[in-house]
């Protein structure tokens, strides 16, 4: 019952990763989705983050504004350290839950957490492996400009709030280099999938 993170900068083609892993078998349990599960109007986080950082973070159905709560802690360490404060703690908690029914589920599952902000956050869990998608800094704006809209600047500014590639890198025991083409980013996937089922196999088979 293989856990694995699966870990990238913004635009690096993590989400690719994810969903060719997932078409393999994998149960993938996404990062985001689980903030935005955890952040659920009426939620015990998004009462704390309203008032750590006020009501105007609401919108008026009473959900969180995302766009109002990162003007607020963009480029603020501070304030972004008390978010943080309060939305890791009860993600990780609500992640562990997932991973844990997945295997209750299927003992056998290879179980993906998709999550970006590994390094940041520190998420210490005993991985099997841990999967960086990677692309150099200026391919990722090309992305960002290409495929989201933003300006050059904008794509810049957001790249450079993340933490570092050799941080990422850092801590990888594979690299899924993305730069190249999809069909190449799929043949790197396909190829560790294979590895992956083979570790698996020879593992049963003691």
């Amino acid at each position: 019952m293989p856990l694995i993170a699966l870990t990238g900068g913004i635009a690096s083609g993590k989400s690719t990763i994810a969903g060719r892993l997932a078409e393999h078998g994998a149960v993938i349990v996404d990062a985001d989705r689980v903030v935005r599960d955890v952040q659920r109007p009426g939620s015990p986080v998004l009462d704390e983050i309203a008032a750590a950082f006020g009501d105007d973070i609401l919108s008026a159905d009473g959900s969180l504004n995302r766009a109002a709560l990162g003007a607020v802690v963009f480029g603020d360490a501070e304030k972004l350290e008390v978010l943080n404060g309060i939305v890791h703690p009860a993600v990780r908690a609500e992640s562990a839950r997932r991973f844990a029914s997945a295997f209750a589920n299927d003992p056998g599952a290879v179980v993906v957490y998709d999550v970006p902000l590994l390094v940041e956050a520190r998420v210490t869990d005993p991985w099997e492996l841990i999967i960086v998608a990677h692309a150099p800094a200026e391919v990722r704006a090309e992305r960002l400009v290409e495929l989201r809209g933003m300006t050059a600047e904008e794509a810049s500014a957001r790249i450079a709030s993340q933490v570092s590639d050799d941080a990422r890198l850092a801590v990888a025991d594979v690299v899924v280099d993305t730069s190249g083409t999809l069909a190449e980013t799929i043949a790197q996937v396909d190829e560790l999938w294979d590895a992956l089922a083979a570790r698996i196999a020879a593992r049963a088979s003691r």
